[in-house]
């Protein structure tokens, strides 16, 4: 191979590398939204892992998913920062408050998005990541399980039990406007929740 075509070819593999990076930003928005419910948290995940992965970009196979690879990344660089800090970034109550969030009135037609949106972010933490990860995303049970790292059979159980958890939250009405006072004496608003699941939508 000559020196010339031999730049060519690893400028050819610099392009494909960084166009991958490029086209995973959307998704790791989606998946660090899930995961920290944050939404200046989840951007600071995003390019931790962004980092991280371009440092260690040598280490991806190619041909193998790239996308599940930086899930990978960011979920232990999550885990990482749970140790550390001893727990999530925000509960549920405090997004309606979040600086990061806008709030906008509800509309009569989207009273059951939201109540699902309200319901999908009182589920517990794994099974938000689990409806994020094979629903929103589209990963394979495979893929998921690469991820998160457990077994295919755990993937497939987690994600029944999280769809049913989410039906049954939305049929008790776990999703309606909540009667219990946030920390600051407002309650819980339908509309910014379903903005907030909206957004992670159209990230992933």
């Amino acid at each position: 191979m000559t020196p010339h075509l031999a730049s060519n070819l690893h400028s050819d593999a610099n392009l494909e590398i960084e166009k991958q990076f490029s086209d995973v930003i959307p998704h790791l928005r989606g998946y660090a939204r899930a995961l920290t419910r944050n939404a200046d948290a989840a951007d600071d995940l995003v390019q931790d892992a962004l980092v991280r992965a371009w440092a260690s970009r040598a280490q991806f196979v190619p041909g193998t998913n790239f996308r599940a690879w930086m899930f990978t990344i960011m979920r232990h660089r999550f885990l990482d920062e749970c140790r550390r800090n001893k727990g999530p970034h925000l509960p549920v109550e405090d997004m309606s408050h979040h600086p990061a969030l806008v709030s906008g009135p509800a509309q009569d037609s989207a009273i059951e998005f939201e109540e699902m949106a309200c319901a999908y972010w009182q589920l517990a933490p794994n099974h938000r990541e689990i409806l994020m990860l094979v629903g929103a995303l589209g990963l394979e049970y495979e893929e998921a399980a690469n991820v998160i790292g457990c077994a295919v059979g755990t993937i497939r159980s987690r994600l029944s039990r999280a769809r049913n958890e989410l039906q049954n939250r939305i049929e008790r009405g776990a999703g309606r406007l909540t009667r219990e006072p946030a920390r600051n004496g407002k309650p819980v608003s339908r509309s910014i929740a379903a903005q907030e699941f909206l957004r992670l939508l159209n990230a992933a």
